[in-house]
């Protein structure tokens, strides 16, 4: 099988999870390592893949991947992850859940609450709380982004700072090995920064794909998050970082 028949396929594969790997790609299509590898450099070659140790991944870009794309990636893996946060909510408190397809598995797990106030800025959170008469649903307001029902821009900023959240839950669109949170929407970036200004308790909620994207905006840093819930061990320069901050790692396989 030559690559322009493999091409695809193995593109198809880094949109849905994220990344390829040497291994996996091998067993896939039943040939040796050093043609995945020669494969592999070829699309890095020709800028459809970005080469990493083992792998490769989508290229860096300034445009994040599709709302309907990014649902389907590693659901397994969020599921886990909003159950383990869930779990560190309690009843009768004040809660943000932000823009993410991650924050809108944590709204899953958090229907069988009680006495929540949960803010929010995603559409789609609204609705899945709106199942739950246990918990108020207050929506922030602001400029519609139709790819992925977030709320953006000065409304939804201004909405945010009339409250105090116990907790916050948010996500990310790329860590940095040092800890540093990037996204790629400005506007979504200056309501993160709100949310984090008015919580007590941060959480970012973050798959381990999330350690190999890019993305260029600067959201915060690991001094700013209290909690980090993620499926598989963080880089080792963001782990000394956490624990330079007291930032708590919990991992869902412990």
């Amino acid at each position: 099988m030559r690559l322009t028949i493999r091409k695809p396929e193995i593109i198809a594969i880094a949109r849905r999870d994220g990344k390829v790997t040497v291994e996996g790609l091998v067993e896939y299509f039943n040939v040796t390592p050093q043609t995945i590898r020669r494969d592999l450099t070829e699309l890095a070659d020709s800028g459809e893949l970005e080469r990493v140790h083992g792998g490769a991944v989508l290229p860096s870009t300034t445009v994040n991947i599709g709302y309907n794309e990014r649902r389907m990636l590693h659901q397994a893996a969020k599921v886990d992850i909003a159950r383990a946060c869930a779990k560190r909510i309690p009843n009768d408190c004040a809660v943000f859940l932000n823009i993410g397809t991650t924050t809108e598995a944590v709204a899953t797990e958090l229907l069988h609450h009680e006495g929540l106030l949960v803010v929010t800025n995603n559409v789609n959170i609204a609705i899945i709380l709106s199942a739950c008469k246990q918990i108020d649903v207050v929506v922030t307001g602001g400029q519609l982004r139709r790819s992925d029902g977030g709320m953006t821009g000065a409304i939804a900023q201004n909405s945010i700072r009339q409250f105090r959240f116990d907790h916050a839950v948010i996500g990310c669109s790329a860590l940095r090995q040092n800890g540093d949170l990037m996204d790629f929407d400005m506007q979504e970036v200056s309501v993160s920064k709100a949310i984090i200004e008015h919580s007590e308790h941060v959480t970012l909620v973050a798959d381990s794909s999330k350690f190999e994207r890019k993305a260029p905006a600067f959201v915060a840093s690991m001094h700013d998050i209290s909690t980090i819930v993620t499926d598989k061990k963080v880089p080792a320069d963001c782990e000394t970082f956490c624990n330079v901050t007291g930032t708590e790692i919990v991992y869902t396989t412990d």
